[in-house]
């Protein structure tokens, strides 16, 4: 799973020819929100042609839209991955995905219908991963402020994700670039959620998500020591010296925790 997706909009000839050496784990080239639509067509071949040499995923147009359908004719046999906009029902995503064949589609909920369809976008077959627009879904729910503001959104987005067998979503942009603070107190937020991976708007961002969704060496060092203090045990509870119960689910959570690290 990636730590960081960075944007970057499809008609910018200069970003696209400096987004894939910025070190973000994925790149999304945008032919939604950041192409004025003058432009869109523009975008399209120049994402197609980008495509060509350089994986990425790409940000289509709201689904059933005629921007859209031209979208994914330009670009779907080319690109990692879709990333769906808006999605607000099963039927939106279906739509994509039969356009899209075989390609995996991330699906971004960004208003109240799309967060109350989650787990109908879910199960339609070729959807990888959930996120969360989050600058969209405040918008639409007349909400501002802090993290509290997402609370309930973000954390309904990780149990339909977690009963539907996706991946853990992705959090949403952090829009002040220049507010170091800000965007690690939200990825610092989204991951205790339950998300790993946060999208960016701008290079200066990636090694902060990096360095929050990276697990540190104490989690790997107290992971470690908690499966091989169970391995001893052959599966049966125990403590580790300093007292911490170990049962079968903080097992689990030591694995995971490896496993996203790739220790295991």
């Amino acid at each position: 799973m990636h730590r960081s997706y960075l944007f970057a909009p499809g008609h910018n000839e200069k970003l696209l020819g400096k987004v894939f050496q910025a070190g973000a784990d994925a790149v999304i080239l945008d032919l939604e929100d950041a192409v004025p639509l003058e432009y869109k067509a523009k975008a399209r071949a120049m994402v197609a042609e980008v495509l060509a040499s350089h994986p990425a995923l790409v940000r289509v147009n709201a689904p059933g839209s005629a921007d859209c359908a031209d979208d994914l004719a330009a670009v779907a046999d080319k690109a990692a991955g879709i990333r769906v906009p808006k999605c607000e029902s099963a039927g939106d995503v279906a739509w994509v995905a039969k356009r899209a064949p075989g390609v995996p589609l991330i699906c971004a909920i960004e208003t109240a219908h799309g967060l109350l369809a989650a787990e109908g976008i879910a199960a339609v077959p070729g959807v990888h991963q959930l996120s969360i627009g989050g600058v969209d879904l405040q918008r639409d729910l007349h909400t501002d402020g802090g993290n509290l503001a997402t609370l309930y959104a973000r954390s309904h987005l990780v149990v339909v994700s977690r009963a539907t067998g996706l991946p853990p979503p992705i959090d949403s942009v952090y829009p002040h670039i220049n507010d170091d603070t800000g965007l690690r107190d939200q990825a610092q937020f989204a991951r205790h959620l339950g998300y790993f991976g946060k999208n960016a708007i701008h290079p200066r961002q990636i090694p902060i998500l990096h360095k929050v969704f990276t697990p540190s060496q104490d989690d790997l060092d107290w992971a470690t020591a908690v499966l091989d203090a169970f391995d001893a045990a052959d599966g049966a509870a125990c403590r580790l010296p300093d007292g911490e119960f170990i049962d079968i689910p903080v097992a689990a959570r030591a694995r995971r925790l490896l496993q996203l690290a790739g220790n295991r």
